[in-house]
């Protein structure tokens, strides 16, 4: 009899759970057996009642091992009893009663039939994975429980993810834990950082392990197919011991590429896996013993700012390494090391970011809509969408035409999300069919969609597409046949000769309408989207004055193009016609400092052409003017000396008066421009223009009648002095206005003037003979009292000729030396 899997002891409750509700949870180890044993377990129950069991697993090559495995152990082969369902690879027959399903398979089957009629339960495996797939199918399989099948069960399965969370999603359902069962595993790290390439340390690290440990299969984890490429090319260089095979093992091989690198090494024979964390959890790589982790992994990242996902390399988190260095222990004690010091180690991020927050939301935003969802916030979810990434994605499909002003999916969107395809390819292949360039569609979408495939051609991707269809190495012979296999799912028909890659940059101006370029004088490129855009180093199409970009690294000022093809000026008005705008630009040239005319042809915020515009309309002129005086400051306009006391005396009379007077400040005035200042300056258009403006009697005409009167009286521009002076009135402190005169002029003056309808009194500034200050006051008669007798001694000191009398209350005011006095007196 063969060993029992540690899953087994967990099987009871399990499926005592699932007897008493629809929902379970199932926590259970790498190595425990749950993917494999689980499904077979529960296809007797009772509640199954001959239904299909239906499992999530979020890679390909887990759903074909995890198919073959189990029907294996029904002594079947996959396509009877068990069977799977992957992109481009179908086993499934009659009497199929567990499919092990991936990728978007799950989410169609719940677009085709949302009541999953004929499916008795839904597994979610690895979903501490959180892939969006899997976050999407669990929410929409929980609205088809609740709407439609409330027998439907549906039970998460994963190794690290937070049970009590997923529980509480689902519904406060039971959580059944399972313990693994792992041989220790020994440690190793990096005694110091080095500045080796993670390729030579890792190529380096499996020669050193595999003589120190001569039994045993090697895995190391890389993160991606270019270091994985770059690795072996180290590992031969160095050279192993003889009977050891490199077998890579990453997503863009071919499925007989992949089964060849988890198949048990053949007798006498040593095998060194070089994978990405494709095989972290999923995947049983036979004989494993020893695992070498770069600890990096490759993760895509959507940033709402740029409106862009790219592949980022960062490091693992704890969960991941633990995850890795469990592959050592499944079969024999083994050793892991790690090309990482223990304090690097320490530094770490406990678990992973969930994928639907890190990544592109336009294919869920489509899936959602086609579901009848507008707001996501209407399903359940662990983490629902960024409502930022959501948005943008709802607004790159309704430019697509997936979706209408409302935000529901038309029969265009139908159709592009039954591709199967991201929408932007999606869309370009719907498009590109209705002239019969169907074929070059699917080719582009091959290439850009093999993320870890080689890229002959560089950026150019005409130059990709001729290798694609003229290479002879196997990944080209890969390409070839998936954009055959997309050929036949969209229902191109190909007749003659094929679409001629010039054509590339026409089609992905289709896919990447935001993304259209156009080359500046300084080399560097503008999006339609305003963003900016260049080449890493010297590239031939940097020359060509447009550009469809396909692919961006979305980090800096500039984002870095990785993919593109040039487009033509006749293509580009082609393809993006409804964006094309032509119109008179009037605007504020601030560095002439007047209004400039200009006729534009736009593409979004690409000027595609620019000449001088005869006879602009004035009112956009002066519109122009308005807004540069708004963007310069009030000091364009000509502040004359009694310009700027009109102004001050509004000020003060807002402020003591109330406000019922207009609020002349400087915020006000500039947020009013169009209604104080309008009419005064139509027919200018520049600086010079404008010394001509009136402010005083723009100001004025914002008053009323009889505010224009109690104006001259509340706020006079002069005050009349006891000498017969008229003195003006300085309001450049609206809180205390004040007057300038001569200590003699003031005499006979007992009591301090007010205005403002007697509420505010004016500060006095007395002057000496000489006209120099002598004292300031609000209070004349405390003056005359309380300190002119002091300033007296000293003035008449220095001025002796002039009068100072005893009282000046009674005294006579002069503006001379001394006053004159009436004959006869």
């Amino acid at each position: 009899m063969s060993e029992r899997l540690p899953i087994e002891e967990a099987l009871p409750a399990l499926k005592k759970a699932l007897a008493a509700g629809p929902n379970a949870v199932v926590t259970a180890p790498p190595g425990a057996g749950k993917t494999t044993v689980v499904p077979l377990a529960l296809l007797s129950e009772p509640w199954a009642g001959g239904g299909r069991i239906v499992m999530l697993e979020p890679r390909r090559i887990a759903a074909r091992g995890a198919a073959r495995r189990m029907a294996s152990l029904l002594g079947e082969r996959a396509g009877e009893t068990v069977g799977y369902r992957t992109k481009g690879d179908t086993k499934v027959g009659p009497r199929t009663r567990v499919e092990v399903v991936t990728e978007g398979v799950l989410t169609r089957m719940l677009q085709q039939d949302p009541a999953l009629d004929g499916v008795a339960c839904v597994l979610f495996d690895e979903f501490h994975e959180r892939s969006v797939h899997a976050d999407l199918g669990l929410a929409l399989a929980l609205q088809s429980q609740g709407l439609f099948r409330d027998d439907l069960r549906l039970v998460v399965m994963s190794a690290t993810i937070e049970a009590d969370a997923a529980a509480r999603l689902l519904g406060g359902c039971a959580v059944v834990r399972s313990e693994g069962r792992m041989y220790p595993v020994e440690t190793r790290y990096e005694e110091r950082r080095t500045e080796l390439s993670v390729e030579r340390r890792a190529a380096a690290t499996v020669k050193e392990a595999l003589l120190r440990h001569p039994e045993g299969d090697a895995l190391v984890f890389l993160p991606g197919g270019r270091e994985i490429r770059r690795t072996a090319g180290e590992l031969e260089r160095l050279g192993l011991p003889s009977g050891v095979r490199v077998a890579p093992l990453y997503g863009a091989l071919s499925p007989e590429e992949q089964d060849a690198a988890i198949a048990p090494a053949r007798p006498g024979e040593r095998k060194v896996v070089l994978a990405t964390s494709i095989a972290e959890t999923s995947l049983t790589v036979e004989g494993v013993r020893i695992v070498v982790d770069s600890g990096l992994s490759r993760v895509p990242r959507y940033s709402p700012r740029t409106g862009l996902t790219a592949l980022e390399t960062t490091a693992v988190t704890v969960a991941s390494a633990d995850q890795r260095r469990g592959r050592a222990g499944r079969v024999a004690p083994g050793v892991c090391y790690r090309l990482w010091t223990e304090e690097e180690h320490r530094r770490l991020e406990p678990f992973g970011e969930p994928e639907i927050l890190a990544t592109d939301a336009t294919p869920l935003a489509l899936e959602l809509a086609v579901w009848g969802v507008r707001d996501p916030l209407e399903l359940s979810w662990l983490d629902p969408p960024p409502e930022g990434a959501y948005k943008q994605a709802v607004d790159l499909l309704q430019r697509l035409g997936a979706l209408d002003a409302r935000g529901v999916v038309t029969p265009e969107g139908r159709r592009m999300a039954e591709l199967g395809m991201h929408p932007r390819l999606a869309h370009m292949t719907l498009r590109a069919m209705e002239n019969g360039r169907g074929d070059l569609a699917c080719e582009l979408a091959t290439l850009l969609e093999e993320r870890d495939a080689q890229s002959p051609g560089g950026a150019d991707m005409r130059l990709r597409v001729e290798a694609l269809r003229r290479g002879a190495t196997p990944a080209a012979a890969k390409q070839r046949e998936e954009a055959a296999r997309r050929m036949r799912d969209a229902g191109v028909v190909r007749d003659g000769r094929p679409t001629a890659a010039a054509d590339s940059g026409e089609l992905l101006a289709l896919a990447f309408p935001d993304r259209v370029a156009m080359r500046r004088a300084n080399g560097k490129y503008v999006l339609a989207g305003g963003r900016g855009a260049e080449f890493a180093g010297d590239e031939p199409l940097s020359r060509e004055t447009f550009l469809a970009i396909a692919e961006l690294d979305g980090a800096g000022v500039d984002s870095r193009i990785r993919s593109a093809a040039p487009l033509s000026a006749e293509a580009l008005r082609r393809v993006c016609a409804d964006r094309i705008r032509t119109e008179d630009d009037v605007y504020w040239d601030a560095a002439s400092a007047s209004v400039r005319a200009r006729r534009r042809t736009t593409l979004d915020a690409i000027a595609l052409e620019e000449t001088p515009a005869a006879s602009p309309d004035p009112e956009r002129v002066r519109d122009a003017l308005l807004r540069g005086i708004a963007e310069t400051g009030l000091q364009l306009l000509p502040w004359t000396k009694a310009a700027d006391q009109f102004r001050k005396r509004l000020l003060f009379l807002r402020m003591h008066a109330g406000e019922e007077w207009p609020d002349v400040s400087d915020e006000r005035l500039l947020e009013t421009l169009p209604d104080w200042l309008g009419s005064y300056v139509f027919g200018m258009k520049s600086k010079g223009d404008l010394e001509r403006v009136r402010l005083v009697e723009a100001l004025e005409a914002s008053l009323s009648w009889e505010q224009r009167r109690r104006m001259d009286e509340w706020a006079p521009t002069h005050l009349t002095v006891p000498s017969g002076s008229r003195l003006a009135v300085d309001y450049g402190d609206p809180d205390a206005p004040a007057l300038s005169a001569k200590l003699q002029e003031l005499f006979g003056w007992a009591e301090t003037p007010r205005i403002g309808g007697g509420r505010v009194p004016v500060t006095i500034r007395l002057l000496s003979p000489a006209q120099r200050p002598v004292q300031i006051t609000r209070d004349l008669a405390n003056f005359w009292r309380e300190t002119y007798f002091e300033i007296k001694k000293d003035l008449k000191g220095r001025y002796p000729k002039h009068y100072w009398p005893d009282d000046p209350t009674a005294a006579i005011a002069t503006r001379g030396t001394r006053p004159k006095i009436p004959q006869g007196d």
